[in-house]
């Protein structure tokens, strides 16, 4: 019968070296063997030494994507990406309060995994203002967890008092990330799962020395978006993802001259 299988959609940018953005996202969607649906924000050209270029659609053509979905599938659970500016935004979440589209996997692409900006002041806001507050999950890199938290962090009671200003703000469950930016002597990355229970769950998995790191963040969220379709909890679905992406990361794929994507293939086990 039709709309049987689990669907899964992600919202974001389309990365044209494929290494992370909704390409990212869809691969993973596969290897977690779930159908992937996807609303483009933005086209990306770039490659593994970077973005040369960036073009976001229309504001009519998401309305337009969003409802074309609505009217055909059944989604059980989705994810944001790459939002681009204030417009798209406000756009994205007008569009999953007006469907119904499952629970909102938050990947809130504000920082790069080197602290780079993305996000221009107005889209930020809107993003913290708006969209925070619908996540079932979110999944803040390691500087987008001080940028939210206001605040910075050095101790593991740090990462809890800023995931905690996070739920405050009105997500559910925040998966907060630990550094794995300063290299040399780092033996574990280790992350926070703070439940909507209170709950708090540690996730250690051993840090990879590689380059070859471009879509963590976008297989992490789309794996658990995936796990909670398919009906596993959200410590199951986080914990899954979390082991998964390590794998991808510590089994290096030559791909491109430079900052390499993980490889996805190894998230299928």
């Amino acid at each position: 019968m039709a709309n049987e299988y689990p669907q899964v959609m992600t919202i974001a940018g389309s990365d044209s070296d494929g290494s992370a953005g909704m390409q990212a996202d869809m691969n993973t969607f596969f290897a977690r063997e779930v159908y992937g649906i996807s609303v483009l924000t933005a086209c990306v050209a770039g490659n593994s030494y970077g973005i040369h270029a960036a073009q976001p659609l229309t504001t009519d053509f998401i309305d337009a994507e969003f409802k074309a979905i609505a009217d055909d599938f059944h989604v059980l659970a989705s994810k944001t990406g790459m939002l681009t500016d204030k417009q798209t935004i406000e756009t994205v979440t007008k569009n999953y309060k007006q469907y119904h589209f499952g629970p909102l996997i938050l990947d809130p692409v504000i920082i790069t995994k080197h602290g780079a900006m993305l996000l221009e002041a107005d889209a930020y806001e809107t993003l913290k203002t708006l969209l925070v507050p619908l996540a079932t999950v979110i999944t803040p890199n390691f500087f987008e967890l001080q940028k939210l938290a206001d605040m910075e962090i050095h101790t593991d009671a740090d990462m809890i008092t800023a995931a905690k200003k996070i739920q405050a703000m009105g997500a559910k469950n925040v998966v907060a990330k630990g550094a794995h930016h300063i290299g040399g002597d780092l033996k574990e990355v280790k992350d926070l799962l703070l439940l909507e229970s209170g709950e708090k769950v540690w996730l250690s998995e051993p840090y990879h020395d590689t380059e070859h790191i471009n879509g963590t963040g976008d297989a992490l969220s789309a794996c658990i978006t995936a796990e909670i379709a398919k009906g596993q909890s959200i410590t199951v679905a986080v914990t899954t993802a979390k082991k998964l992406v390590n794998q991808a990361i510590e089994h290096e794929l030559a791909v491109g001259h430079k900052y390499g994507p993980i490889n996805i293939w190894q998230m299928r086990v």
